[in-house]
């Protein structure tokens, strides 16, 4: 059945790549920081939630703008509203006039010298002079009735300010927790007591008190947005840190280490094994196990492969190098290949390092460890790092394809758009026959197209598609691109249509499930479409952490916290690198935020 209610704001959804995150196949660096914060989407604020399909490869976690659309007027924002100056009422609830009845005239006698002890305060407040104002606020506090809460919650509130300008943050934090036990849904004072806790360090407290906010706001201010995305983030570094380092290894799925290295074409450790590596007997064995001629550790691992028994490949490599055989430079690349596959990058790189810097070594393996070591800093935000190793390896293998593919794809998160279609480019003029190149200059021009909003160099960028895969129907990537372009063009029809070809073309592909899925909910706000897909996805390859993220943005924006923050846990557990890992506890807190703001406040956003 479809969604009850048509949705409205629109929000790009992480993607996954189908070949290689972050280990230098077709996979992107890692979650991004630009477009709408991944937070915002698992808080579900606001209007409800419009998931877009999002770049297969390379666009969606990195580059996307912000494309968020609040409700009513956007000249409405309060982007950058502060919360400063003392004020003179609180916000406005019950229980906030004058009483009636006998007494009433001794209360508001009370209540109108606070008030007069507070004005004194706010001109001592204005003049900068703060202690002063600390002293009339405390004498409005002592005289304000406590049945006017309302008022006494403003009192509070405003002395918090006061010591703010003198940076008591305990004294602020706890003046705000007055004010908001008074009154609770008094956005000045949370945000004051989230700003306070920020200094404090307590980043779980800071963190409720700004989601509150966010939600009574409605996500319509900036300043609130930015604390909520920077205490999650560090909160995110901070667990990631620890259970990365303490994280067992985690083989991924044959499908994607296949799709890993099919990326590659000019990469000698994914290639069959030659003749000459097998016995005379094996070569009639069709069907049969494989055993190699020699006693060799790198050509074991090489049999493992083919088998896809991968779980061995490591430990066999090692032998080889351990024995210092004749086959070590091929071992060492393929123990750090599979490290990286299994998110082990300290381990990796030592090996990386040994193979580029052994100069004897076949080129193709120097560059091949170069790919994967620039892929490797680039996962790790050193962008730097990464184009030298580019850079060194096409200096030391120009005629490489695989360099300029790669390159390509590191160009274009760099938003170096031009020198990217100049890397596809010779990756193409070398390997003609590349389908994956070809469709990924497409996208890399389409994107540049799309986000200057040019019309004719858009249609352009669509005709390049429909030449791709004509060229190459059996190209799945050509197909996956495509969709996502028609997405952003709202042909949602052809892009299902790419899609069912994408599966048709790779059936255990399970990253296809999840934007095919996904599409669903922005084409017809089918959610229950969209989860039997993402579903899917989950059952062709339970190692999908795409599919667990995603499944867990859906169920926040239904509503079901226990079930997304397992989603979210799930994900985490299979993240390939410390950044993904903070990216993921970033979702999987801010769901956490809003399950311990709705017990305190009674705050719910709306749910699909």
């Amino acid at each position: 059945m479809a969604a009850s209610k048509p949705v409205e704001a629109a929000v790009v959804a992480a993607a996954a790549p189908s070949s290689g995150s972050g280990v230098g196949g077709g996979g992107t660096a890692g979650p991004g920081t630009g477009g709408l914060p991944r937070w915002q989407l698992a808080l579900a604020v606001g209007a409800p939630l419009l998931l877009g399909a999002g770049a297969i490869y390379l666009w969606s976690r990195q580059q996307r703008r912000r494309e968020s659309r609040g409700r009513g007027d956007a000249s409405g924002l309060k982007r950058n509203s502060e919360r400063k100056t003392p004020e003179g009422r609180a916000s406005p609830a019950p229980g906030s006039g004058h009483p009636e009845g006998p007494g009433a005239h001794l209360d508001m006698n009370s209540l109108d010298r606070a008030q007069a002890a507070k004005n004194k305060g706010n001109k001592y407040f204005k003049a900068g002079k703060y202690e002063q104002a600390i002293q009339c606020y405390t004498e409005a506090i002592s005289l304000c009735p406590t049945e006017k809460t309302v008022d006494l919650s403003t009192f509070y509130q405003n002395r918090a300010a006061a010591f703010e300008q003198l940076q008591k943050w305990k004294e602020v934090a706890q003046d705000c927790t007055k004010a908001v036990e008074l009154n609770p849904k008094y956005v000045k004072a949370l945000f004051r007591r989230a700003k306070a806790h920020e200094k404090l360090d307590n980043k779980k407290e800071c963190l409720e008190d700004v989601t509150a906010v966010c939600i009574l706001e409605g996500f319509q201010n900036q300043q609130s947005m930015l604390l909520a995305d920077k205490v999650l983030k560090l909160l995110g570094k901070e667990k990631a840190k620890e259970k990365y380092k303490n994280r067992e290894p985690l083989m991924p799925s044959p499908q994607f280490i296949k799709s890993y290295f099919s990326s590659f074409t000019d990469d000698i450790i994914s290639q069959p094994m030659l003749k000459g590596e097998k016995s005379d007997e094996d070569k009639d064995k069709e069907g049969e196990a494989l055993e190699v001629k020699e006693n060799s550790g790198y050509l074991k691992a090489k049999q493992y492969m083919e088998e896809e028994n991968y779980d061995k490949i490591i430990s066999e490599c090692s032998k080889e190098i351990d024995a210092e055989g004749k086959y070590m430079a091929e071992a060492l690349l393929l123990r750090a290949t599979f490290y990286l596959l299994i998110g082990n990058a300290n381990a990796a790189k030592p090996d990386l390092d040994k193979v580029i810097s052994l100069k004897e070594a076949n080129v193709k393996l120097r560059a091949n460890a170069l790919i994967k070591r620039g892929s490797m800093y680039m996962q790790q935000q050193q962008p730097l790092l990464s184009t030298q190793d580019f850079n060194m390896a096409a200096d030391i293998d120009p005629q490489n394809a695989d360099v300029y593919h790669h390159r390509g794809q590191l160009k274009i998160l760099l938003d170096q758009v031009e020198e990217a279609v100049a890397d596809f480019d010779e990756c193409i003029r070398l390997r003609p026959e590349s389908a994956l190149a070809q469709a990924q200059k497409c996208f890399a021009l389409y994107r540049q197209a799309y986000t200057g909003n040019n019309s004719s160099q858009i249609q352009a960028a669509m005709k390049g598609f429909e030449e791709v895969i004509k060229k190459f129907p059996r190209c799945a990537e050509g197909y996956a691109l495509y969709a996502q372009a028609l997405t952003d063009q709202q042909q949602f029809g052809k892009a299902d249509e790419m899609y069912d070809k994408c599966i048709d073309l790779e059936p255990d592909n399970a990253t296809t499930y999840v934007h095919k899925g996904l599409l669903q909910l922005q084409w017809k706000q089918d959610l229950d479409r969209g989860l039997e897909l993402i579903s899917k996805a989950i059952e062709i390859d339970n190692k999908c952490d795409f599919a667990y993220e995603t499944m867990g943005t859906i169920e926040v924006q239904r509503g079901n916290m226990e079930k997304a923050i397992d989603m979210f846990n799930k994900a985490i557990n299979l993240a390939k690198s410390e950044m993904e890992m903070a990216h993921l506890y970033s979702l999987c807190d801010a769901a956490h935020a809003q399950t311990e703001v709705a017990k305190k406040y009674g705050l719910k956003p709306p749910t699909l």
